[in-house]
């Protein structure tokens, strides 16, 4: 959910393409129920986070959270924290408000929007205790890998937004974009590698295993986690 900055004339490269879908009755109940409180409409302008939870505990940002499995199961146990969740996908968005209703988090805001777009223009500096990334488009044909949203740009704007001593979560069950991960993270030196240089990390406890990687599990499918903490 990124966009690469691109000269005047020139249009951005996306790491998305948009594809609207349907909504489900129970999705379409849950968007004009909970849109107007956990939806943000982003204008462009600076976010106000401790406005926008009603307090100042911790933020924690998921890029492109899917179907919002994992990011309501990681709302739910951490109630002190606050979560905020980009995604451009109306009936993602539609299902992580049905699953946020039938949960009654509070602790969860959600934009619709390009992900990029928000970090650089809606976060401040220092203002996220975390960032994640879990299962992003892979975009494996190589002439395509420009897409991907792992990219040095990104990774500049994300050693602003996050707080010294905050982290960064990837995970990916593409072993070739795990290994461009780990490129992209290790040659930024205001992180470091929490499972030391090269290596990648067993999976959290904090990432919820979703039905989609367990049905990848099945078939007997890989899948790397990078865990790199923001350098004071």
């Amino acid at each position: 959910m990124v966009t690469d900055p691109a000269p005047p004339g020139h249009r951005p490269v996306r790491s998305f393409v948009l594809r609207e879908g349907r909504l489900t009755r129970g999705q379409q109940r849950a968007f004009e129920r909970m849109w107007p409180r956990l939806g943000v409409d982003f204008d462009g302008r600076p976010l106000d986070l401790p406005a926008l939870f009603g307090n100042d505990r911790p933020v924690w940002l998921e890029i492109g959270f899917g179907n919002g499995e994992a990011l309501a199961e990681m709302a739910r146990r951490h109630p002190r924290r606050n979560y905020l969740g980009i995604e451009v996908h109306r009936p993602g968005v539609g299902h992580l408000l049905l699953r946020a209703q039938e949960l009654g988090l509070e602790n969860l805001r959600v934009l619709r929007h390009d992900a990029v777009e928000v970090i650089r223009d809606g976060i401040g500096d220092a203002a996220l205790a975390g960032v994640c990334l879990f299962f992003p488009d892979p975009w494996h044909k190589k002439r395509h890998h420009k897409r991907r949203i792992l990219q040095p740009a990104l990774v500049e704007q994300l050693a602003r937004v996050i707080r010294p001593g905050g982290l960064f979560h990837a995970a990916t069950d593409w072993q070739d974009y795990a290994a461009q991960m780990m490129r992209v993270l290790s040659a930024d030196d205001r992180f470091e590698n929490c499972a030391g240089p090269g290596a990648y990390t067993p999976r959290p406890q904090e990432r919820p295993l979703t039905r989609f990687e367990q049905r990848g599990q099945r078939l007997g499918h890989g899948v790397w986690d990078l865990l790199f903490r923001r350098r004071p």
